[in-house]
């Protein structure tokens, strides 16, 4: 429009929003930089920032801001628009396999651990797999949404399955990740993780664990379908790139191959689903369905309450950045204590935790200012509310639905070997058809 304006970022995002800005066209957007971070410190310690220097200019920061608002907007200024990924070579110059190594490690390709060099011969085995075309597009991924989606074919996710290791039967399970956009690198800085749960014959076709040690590094098939999908999002939709694509402060070791597993549909409680099945697909179906989250406890402990009021006391104390959805992953020994319990469905337990966990008194307050002042009012029932204590635990869950859904999923998996289960803030995002990509 012909404005000027100056955004004023932390220091951390300068790789970010540079990078980002050029991408979009706009390589001279006018930037000043704060120290980091800015979230939780107080207003002096704040404006101390803005009348001291620009963290990466070193010039005064009111000087840069006056300047980038005053000095006149030029026509190379103006400019914008996507700038498309640069094309790459379908193959590569002739190289010994220590010199391509080398390469893909150099070039960041991989997840900084060996991997299988795609050869014509192994990829062209790979795309055997399915009944798809080669160059036909899968879909588009992107690290967040400030970031252009990237387009890519079936051959594309061949080759960075061959890298991962996988066998040519696990391919149509890998395109099917592929084809929801879904990466398992989301740039942000808290440290997001990702979880594919498989249900459907193809389990048992490509001999997926579902028993001891489901969740760990002992399957091939769950292995590197979930190390696929990193390679894939790294490599095919632009994540990962720390500093620039990815901005998890800390980073989680969950990215390297996902939590990918199967669920132990031959050890559910009679009436109990399987999830493919609660997301609308056919028993015969071979879905994947991908979470999004930050943690797992691993719970193995023992009381002599009920273990389904266990589960409900756990997530009434859970505290995570998202506070409105959880999913639990039990041993099919808690399903079935559950089971025998009364609650007959999955639906049906999820229901009780969602309207019996209530909310620790601290973090109910802390969330509601509104609500704290009418309690110090007496206003009811806050008041009542504010009598409970620091220790007390407000009856107002923070699951209880929204729009009729109970954002708590439940799935089974492991080998029975004692009643342990895991609990985390992870949340459904989509559910797809394997089938589809045979």
């Amino acid at each position: 429009m012909g404005v000027p304006t100056v955004s004023v970022i932390t220091q951390s995002f300068n790789d970010l929003v540079t990078s980002t800005a050029f991408k979009k066209g706009i390589p001279n957007m006018r930037m000043v930089f704060t120290p980091h971070p800015v979230t939780d410190r107080p207003p002096d310690l704040c404006r101390r920032y803005i009348e001291g220097n620009d963290t990466v200019s070193g010039k005064p920061m009111i000087d840069v801001i006056v300047e980038g608002l005053t000095k006149p907007v030029t026509a190379e200024d103006q400019q914008a628009g996507i700038i498309s990924r640069p094309a790459r070579p379908r193959l590569l110059e002739p190289m010994t396999a220590t010199e391509l190594e080398k390469y893909f490690l150099e070039n960041d390709f991989t997840d900084g651990f060996p991997v299988v060099l795609p050869t014509l011969d192994r990829v062209s085995a790979m795309l055997k797999a399915t009944s798809r075309e080669p160059g036909e597009i899968v879909g588009k991924m992107r690290p967040s949404d400030p970031h252009e989606a990237w387009e890519y074919t079936v051959e594309m996710v061949a080759t960075n399955a061959v890298m991962a290791g996988a066998k040519p039967e696990y391919f149509p399970a890998i395109l099917a990740m592929a084809s929801t956009g879904v990466t398992s690198l989301f740039s942000s800085t808290a440290s997001f993780a990702r979880m594919g749960v498989f249900n459907g014959p193809i389990t048992k076709e490509i001999n997926m664990n579902s028993g001891i040690g489901a969740m760990g590094p002992f399957n091939h098939a769950n292995s590197t379908i979930g190390r696929a999908w990193t390679l894939i999002s790294k490599n095919l939709g632009g994540s990962g790139k720390a500093g620039e694509t990815y901005l998890g402060s800390q980073g989680t070791p969950m990215n390297f191959s996902n939590i990918c597993f199967p669920e132990a549909e031959g050890e559910l409680p009679e009436g109990w689903a399987p999830l493919h099945v609660q997301k609308g697909f056919r028993p015969s179906e071979s879905v994947v369905s991908l979470f999004s989250g930050w943690s797992l406890n691993n719970v193995a402990w023992f009381s002599p309450m009920p273990i389904h009021d266990v589960l409900r006391g756990w997530l009434e104390h859970f505290f995570s950045t998202s506070n409105s959805s959880a999913t639990f992953i039990m041993d099919p020994t808690v399903a079935k204590d559950i089971a025998d319990a009364g609650f007959k469905t999955k639906e049906a337990y999820a229901e009780y935790l969602a309207k019996n966990t209530g909310t620790p008194a601290w973090l109910y307050w802390q969330t509601r200012q509104g609500e704290l002042a009418k309690a110090r009012q007496g206003v009811e029932p806050f008041a009542e509310y504010l009598k409970l204590g620091d220790n007390g635990v407000i009856p107002v869950s923070r699951f209880a639905g929204r729009g009729g859904r109970i954002p708590i999923e439940i799935v089974i998996t492991g080998g029975s070997t004692n009643a342990y289960w895991f609990g985390g803030d992870f949340s459904h995002v989509t559910s797809t058809s394997i089938d589809k990509w045979r």
